[in-house]
């Protein structure tokens, strides 16, 4: 079995078209329809593309909070 997974929208007359379809012309196929769930908003990335910065990268981090250095 072969399957091909395509997103699109049905337009206002209630039809759909499907273009450029990876199949032979004359070939058997199962169409099956499902509505899409509403998709989540996007998250906020908004430190993704940002410079990353370490300051003291060899510094030892929470040195106070061991007990056995106490």
């Amino acid at each position: 079995m072969y399957a091909y997974r395509v997103e699109t929208s049905v337009g206002k007359d209630g039809s759909l078209a499907l273009e450029k379809l990876p199949f032979q012309a004359g070939d058997a196929v199962e169409v099956i329809i499902l509505k899409r769930a509403q998709r989540p908003q996007k998250a906020n990335y908004s430190l993704r593309g940002k410079p990353i910065r370490y300051h003291n990268p060899t510094e030892p981090v929470a040195q106070s909070d061991w007990e056995v250095l106490k």
